[in-house]
């Protein structure tokens, strides 16, 4: 039944149009964002829209970054009311949203989620470390003397570990636009490169290159990863006929097609709920949306839908949404998030010195 209505929410979806008139915007809600955030998101505008007192909200899967560029695009009623994302909203995206007048935002985490690095149930079984994913996808890696990057050459997986299967490298990911892929180069490129002197050490004599390129984040672009769409339900279909690739999408992915793939193993850990709301599993995040506040008053059931999204009926433990693959937040961090939407606070420039 939760999969027909995600379906339901998907055919709605295709009907959301960026220029929309001031009147079909005050008549429905209209949501953007994170492909990973959606089906859950896509659940609550179902249930809201079945009570009968609102209209079922219009959401579409952007990615996380092209949800963030139309939601800071103005303030004005054709812009969307919320935007889901599977990573923080960037500074540089807020400062983006301030510039355009979208001055006051409310910021939600409604759960966690981890990054699926999965495969078909045909495939033997594999176990990565987080440097061998690193080392598959960089587009530069260490040369064999570890004096210097060069182009990244690695086709075989026993190639960048002798202890890995001779199994081509090819792996299935989302594009530039993902939370999961700004998440995936957070957690894989930019952690362990820059812990790594090969990646630095030839812009120590220049401060603002060195800072930059502490940042490595550059995927290879030869056809070993496959960017592939913001729809991780077609990454899904690819394994199941690539049963020698591997995917890269969020964890309720995997756990709704569980008959079919079947997650790798990183660092020793393999992704489960609990590993994953307890941070063992390396992979794991939190996963938001944010309200714009101008809007509130203006759209019919703003508020509404925001408090069923952070209810527990949705989100919290059993919830809706942890039966479609939500991992529910631990009660003090729930209980802090529902304050903020209480009183509808507004995130500052100050905030986003703190990690999330």
């Amino acid at each position: 039944m939760k999969k027909q209505i995600i379906a339901i929410a998907a055919v709605a979806a295709t009907c959301f149009t960026l220029g929309a008139n001031i009147a079909q915007a005050e008549e429905n809600i209209q949501i953007v964002g994170s492909s990973t955030v959606y089906p859950f998101s896509s659940y609550v505008a179902e249930a809201l829209g079945a009570t009968g007192k609102f209209k079922t909200p219009v959401v579409e899967s952007t990615g996380s970054g092209g949800g963030m560029k139309l939601f800071c695009a103005g303030a004005s009623m054709d812009t969307p009311d919320f935007t889901n994302a599977s990573r923080r909203m960037k500074a540089k995206e807020f400062a983006k949203c301030q510039k355009n007048g979208v001055k006051d935002i409310t910021e939600m985490v409604v759960g966690y989620d981890g990054i699926a690095i999965a495969q078909s149930k045909k495939a033997p079984s594999i176990s990565l470390s987080r440097k061998d994913l690193m080392l598959a996808v960089a587009a530069e890696v260490p040369s064999k003397d570890g004096s210097h990057l060069v182009k990244n050459n690695y086709h075989f997986w026993n190639e960048i570990n002798p202890k890995l299967p001779h199994r081509a490298i090819r792996v299935y990911g989302p594009p530039t636009s993902s939370g999961t892929r700004d998440a995936f180069e957070d957690m894989i490129l930019k952690h362990l490169t820059k812990h790594m002197d090969v990646y630095t050490k030839l812009y120590k004599a220049d401060k603002k290159k060195n800072k930059a390129y502490k940042k490595y984040h550059k995927i290879r672009q030869d056809g070993v990863y496959i960017p592939s769409g913001e729809n991780d339900n077609l990454i899904v279909q690819k394994l199941a006929r690539d049963t020698s690739a591997l995917g890269i999408f969020g964890y309720s992915y995997l756990e709704e097609n569980s008959d079919s793939i079947s997650p790798a193993i990183i660092d020793g850990v393999i992704p489960t709920p609990e590993t994953i709301s307890g941070h063992t599993y390396p992979l794991s995040r939190s996963l938001y949306f944010y309200i714009k506040k101008s809007h509130i008053g203006k759209v019919k059931g703003m508020m509404e839908y925001a408090n069923l999204f952070m209810s527990d009926q949705m989100v919290g433990e059993g919830g809706e949404c942890t039966e479609i693959g939500l991992i529910p937040l631990p009660k003090a961090e729930l209980a802090h998030y529902r304050a903020n939407l209480k009183s509808l606070k507004n995130l500052t420039a100050a905030d986003f010195a703190n990690k999330h």
